[in-house]
């Protein structure tokens, strides 16, 4: 890896000399958006810095004319342009204008990324880490047993797999206890519970549900989707009482659990309401997946829009939001998004679908860290099935769905900016 970077860093030099960058662009000229950010994560792995030129043209990246980096954008597919300094100085003249909703940011060092992922083959796939693959970005898959021994402080940025932090199973129960991989997932969960000193799931996962807050407050940042948003919440709130029923973990739950919420302690949410019954495909009020199940919402109406923030001022919203389009279409999962009735005041929302007063995703801060929640199970497959095939993203290298995600991987690179105020 040194010998390549020296190289590099020679390369770079030579190039130099022609006064020339490149440009990719990310509006709907580029043949391949998810590549492209893989190249940008490519290229600050290797010690260089790029720009974020938020806003212009969908959010593009401006990067050194190096001859290693032109045969990358060449071999991923990713279209770019060669810019002589007189055209990028009219650029950046473009985006400073202070009429303009545009800004640069500087994007200095790659994260260190790592993945909550269960061990084994999972009946369902993973948004995130098939995104992950796909645009070539490298990261370590971890567990429950590194996060209870401390593990976390090795990362900058980590997502949550399809988790269940309530320690109910994913709720499968009624439809799934007599399958196979249920059982299974059943029988592992108990064991590695037991072998970390845990005398139940549900013990074990708001242990590590803390430190995951632990993690964000000491200035980690912390994406998820899906069951792993609500579930997440919920335990937090349950931290003083019992939710499970005895199905799941061998005795009764608290008959006055609701009432012992601490809704202090979450993210997101507070003052919803449990759904404790195990034959009930749901946590709580919070998702609304039941719009979509009764039919309320069509797959063909379904879409939620992004906020439009102004990138001078709100520069971590803005990163987070950049598309070639503000309008996405929807996708369910047991968690499809999130009624605002039960969202915190002080959460920001950068995605609703306002005809039903629904938000998609939502962003916040928490001590030094922060934390970004997006709904739903896999942008480009509307309704994903246990056991359904995995969505090849071949298929959608332009997936703006799948850009949202993108953004949250790049953005802690970011030179930190404070918010003017």
């Amino acid at each position: 890896m040194r010998k390549y970077l020296v190289l590099l860093l020679l390369s770079f030099s030579i190039s130099t000399c022609y006064s020339t960058q490149l440009l990719i662009p990310m509006d709907d000229s580029q043949s391949n958006h998810l590549k492209a950010y893989g190249i940008a994560f490519w290229t600050l792995e290797n010690g260089l810095t790029i720009e974020w030129l938020l806003n212009y043209r969908g959010g593009s990246f401006l990067m050194p004319h190096l001859k290693t980096i032109e045969e990358e954008l060449i071999i991923r597919g990713v279209k770019y342009q060669i810019l002589a300094d007189g055209q990028v100085n009219q650029i950046k003249s473009e985006i400073g204008n202070p009429e303009v909703n545009m800004e640069v940011v500087q994007l200095e060092k790659a994260p260190k990324i790592a993945v909550y992922s269960p061990p084994g083959h999972q009946p369902w796939d993973d948004a995130v880490t098939m995104v992950l693959e796909y645009a070539e970005i490298k990261y370590e898959k971890i567990y429950d047993s590194a996060i209870v021994m401390g593990m976390l402080p090795k990362y900058d940025w980590l997502h949550l797999h399809h988790e269940d932090f309530t320690g109910q199973y994913g709720k499968f129960y009624s439809s799934a206890n007599g399958q196979r991989w249920y059982q299974e997932q059943v029988i592992l969960a108990e064991k590695n519970a037991k072998l970390l000193g845990f005398k139940k799931v549900s013990e074990l996962k708001l242990a590590v549900a803390k430190n995951l807050k632990n993690f964000v407050i000491g200035g980690g940042f912390l994406f998820t989707m899906c069951s792993g948003t609500d579930s997440f919440d919920i335990a937090l709130a349950a931290e003083e009482t019992d939710i499970c029923e005895s199905i799941f973990d061998g005795d009764n739950s608290d008959p006055s659990a609701q009432n012992k919420l601490d809704f202090s302690k979450t993210f997101a949410f507070e003052k919803f309401h449990l759904i404790k019954d195990p034959m009930v495909y749901e946590y709580s009020d919070i998702d609304a997946s039941d719009l979509r199940n009764n039919r309320i919402i069509s797959e063909q109406l379904d879409v939620f829009s992004l906020f439009d923030f102004s990138a001078k001022w709100d520069v971590v919203p803005t990163m987070l939001t950049q598309c070639h389009t503000n309008i996405i279409k929807g996708f369910m999962g047991q968690t499809t998004d999130f009624r605002k009735e039960y969202i915190k005041s002080n959460v920001l929302i950068l995605g609703e679908n306002k005809a039903n007063n629904t938000a998609r995703y939502i962003h916040g801060e928490m001590g030094q860290g922060t934390w970004t929640f997006y709904g739903g199970h896999d942008p480009e497959d509307y309704q994903h099935f246990v056991n359904d095939p995995e969505t090849d993203l071949n298929l959608h290298p332009n997936s703006p769905g799948y850009r949202l995600i993108l953004n949250n991987i790049l953005f802690p690179a970011a030179k930190k900016k404070k918010r003017k105020t």
